[in-house]
């Protein structure tokens, strides 16, 4: 088994083992799977700083994972590349101090090398078989509710909005004037929730994700950590990396799953699909709605 299975067994084996954790110990859990290359690169000490808690508590998660002691843990992790944890304040100075200095040009490798890495990082941590199952069960319920509040809330309308040029039981909540909970009253096990947020994790998406599965819809979390609120109890969860030298979490990664989810709705739709995308288009060039090329 290669350094990275290990990574990803011991990792499950938080994920799963989460409920059974004490809340230190949820604490230290939380560091590493929100963290695991910073893994690599710390003593039992420097990570029990960054994670607020006693050595010992590391020492003790370690073993209840099978290996004998912090550094046995920490070896599938050694090739990490440290992930920053700072506040958004902190970060927007930090980006007034580039401009000050005139290092706009590495804060722009800085952005473009992010970026990429996001993507690369997600897509790497989501199988395509795990596309396959959310994408069938989107395709075969009765109602599609896709939430995002703040920065993702223009994420979910965009989905909503691709989506609705071929299919029409998507909706994009809240709707104006509502609250989630309620838009979601007469959601059952015939429909689906996606949902997203990043840390620092939004309320109303957390209260909407726990009705939703109250009330037996099947949940779609998109988040940033496979302990994320959301992510914890959901049918299909996919964690997205939104690491950014930017003040707020990076979407670049949602954007892209959300487009690849997409795709993968499509591709396991009936075949009428075809034609209605191309009749929707179609109405469009009609109404003058596209700028149409000189002939």
């Amino acid at each position: 088994m290669n350094d990275t299975n290990v990574q990803s067994t011991v990792l499950e084996r938080l994920t799963e083992e989460w409920s059974a954790l004490t809340p230190e110990a949820q604490k230290a859990a939380r560091y590493v799977l929100e963290n695991p290359r910073d893994v690599g690169v710390s003593t039992v000490r420097e990570i029990a700083e960054a994670a607020r808690v006693k050595p010992n508590t590391f020492v003790r998660m370690a073993r209840q994972v099978g290996f004998e002691g912090y550094d046995d843990f920490r070896e599938p992790f050694r090739e990490a590349i440290r992930r920053g944890q700072v506040s958004y304040p902190d970060r927007v100075r930090w980006l007034q101090e580039v401009r000050r200095s005139g290092d706009l040009g590495g804060l722009y490798a800085d952005q473009v090398a992010a970026a990429i890495s996001n993507i690369e990082e997600t897509f790497a941590g989501i199988s395509a078989e795990a596309l396959k199952s959310a994408a069938d069960a989107i395709w075969n319920c009765r109602q599609v509710f896709v939430m995002g509040v703040g920065v993702n809330n223009a994420n979910a309308r965009n989905f909503t909005y691709l989506a609705s040029t071929g299919m029409t039981r998507f909706h994009t909540i809240p709707r104006a004037g509502s609250v989630a909970t309620d838009d979601l009253a007469w959601a059952d096990n015939r429909d689906v929730l996606i949902a997203i947020t990043c840390n620092p994790y939004r309320s109303e998406v957390i209260d909407a994700v726990r009705i939703a599965r109250e009330q037996g819809v099947k949940v779609v979390a998109i988040s940033d950590s496979p302990v994320s609120p959301i992510i914890l109890g959901a049918q299909h969860g996919f964690v997205v990396a939104a690491d950014t030298p930017q003040f707020f979490p990076s979407s670049v990664s949602t954007i892209a799953l959300l487009e690849t989810l997409l795709s993968f709705v499509i591709a396991v739709s009936s075949e009428e699909i075809v034609e209605r995308v191309e009749t929707f288009h179609k109405r469009r060039h009609q109404l003058g709605i596209y700028q149409e090329e000189p002939r």
